[in-house]
């Protein structure tokens, strides 16, 4: 008869603190189920296969995403204030266009801004710019104030 330790067994298999469904990390991520498999799959986020599922530890989501999961769930403990905006510009060719374009995409390039996302979508039959930015406050009243800046007709 052979007897294991606990504890030796511990050192070969740790057990994890806390693991995560597919479905819960697609949930914090805000990404779709199959992007979280195929991650697991390519071998870009570690998981374990339990049984027909894959559980992902909490540690391995923290080391794929460069952040600490909130402690405790799906709840944070910081607030956070974000801002949702649509500007569309009527009558604009796409010259004037691709100029807002070129100077919102190049300010977001600068570096140090937080988290903002900005979508550019130009329809050339009906001469309609819109963009719709995604982020903090503070850098997209700034955006804001840039694109009504460049959209004037002066």
């Amino acid at each position: 008869m052979v007897t294991v330790s606990l504890r030796a067994r511990e050192e070969r298999w740790p057990m994890p603190q806390e693991l995560y469904s597919v479905e819960q990390v697609a949930d914090r991520l805000g990404l779709h189920v199959r992007t979280i498999r195929n991650y697991v799959r390519d071998g870009r986020l570690k998981a374990v296969r339990i049984g027909k599922q894959y559980r992902i530890a909490r540690e391995d989501l923290d080391a794929f995403t460069g952040l600490p999961s909130a402690p405790g769930g799906t709840e944070s403990a910081a607030r956070q204030v974000e801002v949702s905006s649509i500007v569309q510009i009527d009558a604009i060719d796409r010259a004037a266009a691709d100029r807002i374009s070129t100077y919102v995409t190049a300010s977001l390039s600068q570096g140090g801004l937080g988290h903002i996302r900005v979508e550019i979508i130009y329809d050339e039959t009906r001469a309609v710019l819109k963009l719709i930015l995604l982020g903090d406050p503070t850098i997209t009243a700034d955006l804001l104030r840039l694109i009504a800046m460049l959209a004037s007709p002066e």
